[in-house]
Parts: structure tokens; sequence; C-alpha cells
């Protein structure tokens, strides 16, 4: 994989030393297989496209098709996940483009075709497909490297020859999913490659034509200047969306039958929606951080509301209009899971803010020492009117007050008669919620000193 990090920063010299064995994924020559599955290279690769803006490169590596081992629906899934989940999609073919390999494609991208038929997909499913024809034969037909391959391609999947009907309708379906389609020949690398059981990679061994020719397609895939950015519905993929697709994608393979291509659109739309979900439920997040969030004051529970509601509308309508595929009726469900994602995360936002307020950090000794003020002040006041019998039940409560105020610094600090001191906080708590808290709400209402609704960029 240096050669990819050189070619990235526009190194000639890309390909590596004449003697140095060829590293990267794990391979090997042989009429078996060596790659199961899909194989994504464990890093990314950050490339600048434009000034200013940097894209992340991932680089596959996946089964061959019909081989001695795989299944109908292997092969289906593998074609499957990789094209949807990438840019540039290369096809690996041996000597020539067939019908059979044009069938099969067919067969491995009908989840474009269904796409397609709803209405309010505009974009082709798939992006760039390369049929990639290596140990090209008959350059004296069409030469190697882009144009022939572009000559042949175009006699290929030429839909207007005098073809059978079935036919005609296999191009049609292949140019109607991808937005671009190419093909690259490549001649054979040599005979040392392909006899000698023991070859590691090196240059040295490879026919200098070949050699040429790769100088021409890697540069023609991965030069900076022709990358082409993942994008699903005509939206750009994020690095964080492309896993909820991995995500949806891999979900719907976990059943014994091969599923459906119509799965496969729902899978898609899902992910889409989800996508959706995850970028509103941002949002919310971000705004409501810059209100109560983190070190951010205590505010007040209506001026929260308001800000709440306030940011609710805007992450609805940040979902609303991200394009998502599957229509309205499938996106309502989404949206109703995200506004019950909202809530709850509304409620974190009360319980975080709650905690900040002075009185419900310490309410148990406010509420004791509020006590104490109010029964000295009537103490006194019941004394000089000569009304004793009060005057004595305010020292009394007083005197209880100051005593609950011991035992529960004691608790406190020491640890110990826990019960005690709940039972101390639990009558605060009453006392609290019964008297003086509604009477605060009273006097602070009526004395209009509420404030108003912050407003969003507060």
């Amino acid at each position: 994989m240096n050669g990819i990090c050189l070619l990235f920063q526009g190194a000639t010299d890309w390909l590596g030393k004449d003697d140095e064995p060829l590293t990267g994924f794990s391979w090997r020559g042989g009429s078996e297989r060596e790659t199961t599955g899909i194989w994504a290279w464990n890093k990314l690769f950050i490339c600048e496209i434009v000034e200013g803006e940097e894209i992340a490169v991932m680089l596959l590596d996946t089964q061959g098709a019909f081989d001695t081992e795989s299944t109908v629906k292997d092969c289906a899934t593998v074609f499957a996940l990789s094209t949807m989940v990438s840019s540039v999609q290369t096809f690996n073919l041996s000597q020539n483009i067939q019908e059979d390999d044009l069938h099969h494609l067919q067969l491995f991208t009908e989840y474009g075709r269904l796409a397609l038929e709803k209405e309010e997909v505009k974009e082709k499913p798939f992006q760039c497909l390369l049929f990639l024809v290596r140990d090209w034969s008959y350059p004296y037909e069409y030469a190697y490297g882009e144009a022939g391959g572009q000559l042949i391609l175009d006699r290929k999947l030429d839909d207007t020859r005098s073809r059978h009907e079935e036919l005609q309708e296999v191009r049609k379906h292949i140019r109607s999913c991808f937005e671009k389609i190419s093909c690259f020949l490549m001649p054979h690398p040599g005979l040392a490659v392909a006899r000698q059981k023991e070859y590691d990679g090196r240059l040295a061994d490879i026919d200098s034509e070949f050699q040429d020719y790769l100088k021409v397609l890697a540069p023609m895939l991965l030069a900076p200047s022709n990358l082409i950015v993942k994008s699903i519905n005509g939206s750009h993929v994020r690095c964080k969306d492309l896993l909820e697709y991995f995500k949806a994608y891999v979900n719907i393979y976990q059943n014994s039958e091969l599923p459906e291509p119509k799965t496969m659109l729902r899978a898609t739309s899902e992910a889409n929606n989800l996508a959706a979900v995850a970028l509103a439920l941002d949002q919310y997040n971000t705004e409501m951080d810059k209100v109560c969030g983190g070190d951010k004051p205590y505010i007040g529970p209506e001026e929260l509301e308001n800000n709440h509601h306030m940011i609710l509308a805007a992450s609805l309508k940040t979902f609303d209009v991200t394009p998502k595929m599957g229509g309205l009726e499938f996106s309502d469900t989404y949206k109703e899971n995200l506004i019950k994602d909202i809530e709850d995360r509304h409620a974190h936002y009360e319980k975080n803010n709650e905690s900040k307020n002075l009185f419900n950090v310490a309410r148990t000794p406010i509420t004791l020492v509020v006590t104490m003020v109010i029964m000295y002040l009537l103490s006194g006041i019941f004394g000089l009117l000569g009304v004793y019998s009060l005057s004595n039940l305010a020292n009394l409560v007083l005197g209880t007050s100051v005593m609950a105020l011991m035992v529960w610094c004691y608790v406190r600090y020491t640890g110990q008669y826990l019960s005690i001191g709940a039972f101390v906080d639990s009558t605060a708590d009453v006392v609290w919620l019964q008297v003086y808290g509604p009477a605060y709400k009273f006097f602070t209402n009526s004395s209009g000193t509420s404030r108003a609704p912050r407003k969003k960029n507060d």
C-alpha cells in the first residue's frame, strides 16, 4: 500500500523498486481463491481534491464471482454490497466481455432498476463501473488501455443492433443503473507471473508493457484529480453516514434466503432515513448544548421549554429537507422515532439543568435554614404581641430545625445513620414542595421577574 500513498502524493515512482515484493491485501497465485467476502484496508487515505476540501478514500477487495465455492447468493451479495458502498466499482473480467458477464451484472444490479421506478429518485442508483479486462489478447482489434476499452464497450453495450429483445433489455438496464461506465484493456503480465508458484509480485518479473498500462490505470482511478466522492440519491456520504449504510446493508443478509432487490431498496431507504435522523439529532444536541449544556448556568424551566420547541422545529425541518429514499409514508416512522429521541434528550437536558439549581443541590439545608429564620421572626413577633403559646411553638420548631440541620450535617460528614439522614431529606422535600416552592413561584410570577424566552442564537 506504500504505492497508493505515493500515488496520492503525486510521486512518479509509486510502483516501487523492481526487486520489491508486492504487499497490501493478501494474495497468491493458483486456481483456488484467496479472498473471501469483502476485505477493507485498515487505513483511510486522506486526500485533498480541491484546495481546503479533503475526502477519505477506502479501498475494498472482494472475492471473485462464481468460483467453485460460492453460491449465487454469495456472488450477488458481495457484488451488491461493494457496489452500494463504492463510488467506483471495478468489474474484473478475463480476456473479454462475454454475454454471461452482462447477465450476471444485470442480476447483481437489479436493485438499481427498482430504485429508478420510484418517482422521487431522480439519480441513478450507482456511480461508476469500470470493466477491467485482463489478459486482453487482441490488441490488433482494440488497443490496450482506455481508448480501446471504450470502443469494445460501446460495441458490447450497443442496444440498437439487431439483437434479441432480452439482450437489448440487459444493456438498457446496465446503462440505467450507472452514472458512468468505462472499460480498460490490460495486457497479460507475462508467463513468469502466471507459471511461477513462488512469484511474490516483484516488478522485475512483470512484462514492461503491463507495467506501462498499470501506470495509466492506477492514476486514472486514484489520482486526486480523478477521485469520485461517494454519493447516494444525489447527496455526498459522510464517513459516519457510511457506517449506517454498512449496518443496514449487512443486516438484510442475515436471513437464509437471497434477499429480493426490493429488500435491498428498503435497506437503502432505511440507511437514508437513519442518516437524516442522525443529522437532525446532532443539530438538536448542538443547539441545546449552547443553551444549557456543559458549564452553562441554570435557566428557568419556561425558558428551557421555549428553546426546546424552537430547536425541535428546526431539527424536524432539517430531517424533512434531507434527501431520502422510500417516500413520505416510509419516512414518517423515522420522523416519529426522531421526535421520541429528541424528547428523551429533552428530558436529559431538563435533569441536567435542574441539577444546576442551587435549591435542588442543597434543598435540605436551605429549607432548614429558611425555616429557622422564619420561626425566629415569628417567635419575636408573637412575643411582642403577647401570644406566648404561638411564640413557644415557633421556638420549638426553630429548635427542631437546628437539631435536624446538625444531624443532617453529621450524617453527610460521617456517612453513618443514613436512614436518619434520608428521613430529614424527605421531610425537607415535603416542606419545600408543599410550602416554599409554591410560595416562591407565586411571588416571582406576580412580581414579573421571570425572564423572557431566549432567542435561538443567544
